[in-house]
């Protein structure tokens, strides 16, 4: 059974999905979980607390389906996690505003403790570092991971059109296409930086 914060944070979603945060009450919230208003309030604080909370969970949520692609079986882990971050930005636009900086004007806003982009995306690269088994030295690794990283965030910006060439990318359940690509690109960057006498990207 659902905790009171649990059942307020999914009525706030609930709100969310129906109206622009600027207009979700917390009077509305607290009916839609069940509970009294002074129990929202208890929990939450304010209406900021309570979009803070949300945004809080949504960076968890991405982080936990980061670890869950860390322990797939797969032998390419950089890939699965960049699948995963397209899916969730897709399916929630709290995540894809915390991991590209760019929200619309229906979200909470995040405050100083909220992880920015930058941030976010560090967290999921180090997960993705340390749970690689390399000879490569750690900086390389790192950015071999981050390259997955940048490619999920760049299709997320400016995803393929509907139609042309790309077009297979468009659904995020087809991704059989692009995975290939990004594996592509990840060895020919982790073979440029082990090889190369400059060390850096081209």
């Amino acid at each position: 059974m659902p905790t009171a914060r649990e059942a307020l944070l999914d009525a706030a979603l609930r709100a969310l999905a129906d109206r622009p945060w600027r207009t979700v009450r917390m009077v509305d919230v607290a009916a839609l979980a069940g509970v009294s208003r002074q129990t929202l309030y208890n929990e939450f604080g304010t209406k900021g607390g309570l979009g803070a909370a949300l945004l809080r969970q949504a960076a968890d949520g991405y982080l936990t389906g980061v670890d869950r692609a860390l322990t797939a079986p797969t032998p390419e882990h950089p890939a699965a996690v960049a699948r995963w971050t397209v899916r969730a930005a897709e399916a929630d636009p709290l995540v894809k505003g915390l991991l590209t900086g760019l929200w619309s004007e229906g979200l909470p806003r995040p405050g100083r403790d909220i992880p920015g982009p930058a941030q976010l995306l560090g967290l999921a690269r180090d997960r993705m570092v340390d749970a690689a088994h390399q000879d490569a030295s750690r900086p390389v690794v790192a950015r071999r991971c981050e390259l997955a990283l940048r490619l999920a965030l760049s299709y997320m910006i400016v995803p393929c059109p509907p139609g042309g060439a790309g077009s297979q990318c468009v659904e995020p359940d087809s991704w059989s296409p692009i995975t290939p690509m990004i594996t592509s690109e990840i060895d020919t960057s982790f073979s440029v930086e082990t090889t190369s006498s400059r060390k850096t990207m081209p």
